[in-house]
């Protein structure tokens, strides 16, 4: 694979014909095309494991749940992202095929802090500028961080206000979804996932 250069830069046609032919996934900020970086098999676990959730849940109802490969548009032609799962419920959002505009829902889960500086550096992006970014969206209700080296999962909802609030919920805990009325036990959302085996 041919290395990209420190900072790589184009118009947003450009990177939408670009991004199309390349293997690896890239979010685009303000001209800036920002590689993605790799997700472990725990990552890709508990990923998987709340969509389906959140998939099956939301059945009936007018909602949709996508995964990894889909962007976000916080600002037109200037700033997309990849959440790891993003939920709509607007039927504004089905007149596009590339993107999710009017999210109610957004997960991100975090890399393993324990392992790369790289790692490190995205945790630290999702939590501030990421979320900065997010909060553009009105019609967004929650944010959800999710880690993987230990089974915390970390919500901000915007309650009645329009004020973020913060909860932290554990293992044993049940996390209700006001933005889709859904609620789920955190360990399910941890399965398959051993926490002894990397602490030894």
């Amino acid at each position: 694979m041919v290395a990209l250069p420190d900072r790589l830069l184009m118009t947003y046609e450009e990177y939408l014909a670009w991004e199309s032919t390349q293997e690896m996934r890239h979010e685009f900020c303000n001209g800036e095309v920002i590689a993605m970086a790799g997700g472990t098999r725990d990552h890709n676990r508990v990923s998987l494991n709340f969509s389906k959730i959140l998939d099956n849940t939301l059945a009936d109802r007018p909602c949709e749940v996508y995964i990894a490969d889909v962007k976000v548009q916080t600002q037109p032609k200037r700033k997309y992202f990849y959440p790891d799962v993003v939920v709509t419920c607007d039927e504004r959002d089905r007149n596009d095929a590339l993107v999710v505009a009017y999210p109610c829902l957004l997960i991100e889960v975090l890399s393993p802090s324990t392992e790369a500086y790289e790692s490190l550096s995205e945790t630290l992006r999702e939590r501030g500028f990421k979320f900065s970014q997010y909060r553009k969206f009105e019609t967004l209700k929650e944010y959800v961080l999710v880690q993987v080296d230990q089974p915390i999962v970390e919500v901000f909802q915007r309650n009645d206000q329009g004020q973020w609030v913060f909860f932290e919920y554990g293992f044993s805990d049940r996390l209700f979804l006001k933005s889709v009325n859904v609620e789920i036990t955190i360990s399910d959302l941890y399965r398959q996932i051993q926490f002894e085996q990397k602490n030894e």
